[in-house]
């Protein structure tokens, strides 16, 4: 591949700080180009745990960031700017969720990792996209209280016999997809597969051919022999799939499926970030600890 000035220049910083670059699937197509790690948040983090680099530039929102300082301790870990949010993990503080907790004492708290280290540091167990099924059948008691994305808490809820309390946050981009859009998206493209995220909305999920995370998509199109298909998450995802798939064709149910937030980082903001070693993540010790309890339990549920 053929990088710009300025992706060339990343690279330059990148090997003169002996760092190295984690990009989310949402991550603008430049910086996906020239990253070391692609991939969801948690997967990158624990990959970047098992390098021998001491510097990680994260080109995520701060969430992700955190995340990689929870499982990252003996690293500097850099967010090259600091308004990159995430709607979602804003829709919860520690001191929310222990409220919550107190009206339901005893009822395990299963935190989906698009969340807060305090909130995570407040959590019985975390969970991904593609394990919260499991991680919640593998906890005692006849119910749990999923947060903070309701969406995929009512997915999982399909999925168990336990009763599962759901918290009010969403992915806003995620949940703003219709499924009028999909169905029109259908009609347009009637050959095609659609796969989507489990936080879309319940009504858009039962539209969908396979329900997916995006490492679970990627996987899932890497296998198929279908040519073509529609992705219900957000676009950047869309950039690896065609990489990785130039045989076959993808489609976006709405062109609203643009997180800004996953779209503000520049390779500016990376050469500057490499440059000044600015934007440190830094996290209490003790929530640290306790974030990474959460992390590291939801690690030990048995995989398939």
């Amino acid at each position: 591949m053929t990088y710009t000035s300025q992706q060339q220049e990343v690279r330059e910083w990148l090997a003169r700080r002996e760092a190295i670059l984690l990009a989310h699937n949402y991550q603008p197509g430049e910086i996906q180009d020239i990253a070391d790690f692609t991939g969801d948040s948690l997967a990158l983090s624990i990959t970047a745990s098992q390098t021998p680099a001491k510097l990680i530039v994260f080109a995520g929102v701060h969430f992700m960031a955190e995340t990689a300082a929870i499982l990252c301790p003996d690293k500097t870990v850099l967010l090259p700017r600091l308004d990159v949010g995430c709607y979602m993990a804003d829709t919860i503080t520690p001191e929310s969720l222990l409220a919550r907790k107190a009206e339901f004492p005893g009822v395990p708290v299963v935190t989906y990792v698009n969340s807060s280290a305090a909130v995570k540091a407040e959590s019985d167990i975390c969970c991904t996209s593609a394990n919260a099924v499991k991680v919640v059948n593998s906890l005692p008691g006849p119910r749990v209280l999923m947060v903070p994305d309701k969406n995929l808490a009512r997915y999982t809820a399909r999925h168990t016999d336990k009763e599962v309390l759901t918290w009010a946050g969403c992915c806003n981009i995620h949940d703003a997809l219709t499924a009028q859009e999909v169905l029109d998206t259908k009609a347009a493209h009637p050959q095609a597969v659609f796969v989507a995220h489990p936080e879309c909305r319940p009504e858009v999920l039962d539209l969908a051919d396979a329900i997916r995370s995006t490492t679970g998509m990627l996987e899932f199109v890497r296998r198929a022999e279908t040519r073509e298909f529609i992705i219900g998450t957000e676009m950047g995802l869309l950039h690896t799939l065609r990489k990785e798939n130039p045989d076959k064709s993808f489609f976006s149910p709405s062109p609203h499926l643009i997180c800004p937030d996953m779209k503000r980082i520049t390779l500016a903001d990376l050469i500057a970030a490499l440059q000044e070693k600015r934007h440190q993540v830094t996290l209490p010790e003790d929530m640290r600890q306790r974030a990474l309890l959460a992390v590291e339990r939801m690690l030990a549920v048995p995989r398939d």
